[in-house]
């Protein structure tokens, strides 16, 4: 379940001779030598970690490295659950959908676009239906005309095989009115 890959350097396997403490409390406690920072540490029962190795001097925190190791591990999952790639949604329609399965279609597409996320429209063609590709042409601006102001075609319509394709997703003033 677990896949954090964290390299701290610990006590005895930190190279430089000259350390930043910060206590167990979280206040600075000073520099001093690496020796005497592993003693220090020693003496309160817990771990020397090094958590600023490009500082100068390095910083370290005298911790208990399993309560240290999963309160990171925490926030990192908490960084993870706050981001949200936008992803792409696909919805398909026919070119000569029903009036009431192009509403449901359209809502789902109104409700991707709430949530952030591009969604990918196709009309797909069957068989005699290849004849006439402009019906899929004017459902497409039919769409984005009721869509209005409030998308960006990411990706103009364009056919791939039998199928007309087109990406797009909500302003960026949307999403951060939002």
């Amino acid at each position: 379940m677990r896949n954090f890959n964290f390299n701290w350097r610990v006590n005895n396997l930190i190279r430089t001779p000259i350390v930043r403490i910060i206590g167990p409390d979280g206040k600075d406690v000073g520099v001093m030598k690496l020796s005497e920072a592993l003693e220090k540490s020693r003496q309160e029962g817990l771990d020397l970690v090094e958590v600023a190795p490009n500082a100068n001097p390095p910083v370290v925190r005298i911790v208990n490295l399993g309560k240290f190791r999963y309160q990171e591990e925490k926030k990192l999952k908490k960084l993870r659950k706050g981001q949200k790639g936008g992803d792409i949604k696909e919805l398909h329609f026919s070119p000569f959908i029903a009036e009431a399965d192009y509403n449901v279609r359209l809502s789902k597409i109104k409700e991707f676009l709430k949530e952030g996320n591009k969604v990918k429209v196709v009309v797909k063609f069957g068989g005699r239906q290849m004849g006439s590709k402009q019906f899929g042409y004017e459902l497409l601006k039919k769409i984005f005309g009721q869509l209005g102001e409030s998308i960006t075609i990411d990706m103009e319509p364009k056919f791939l095989g039998r199928y007309l394709t087109t990406i797009i997703s909500p302003r960026s003033s949307m999403k951060s009115s939002e």
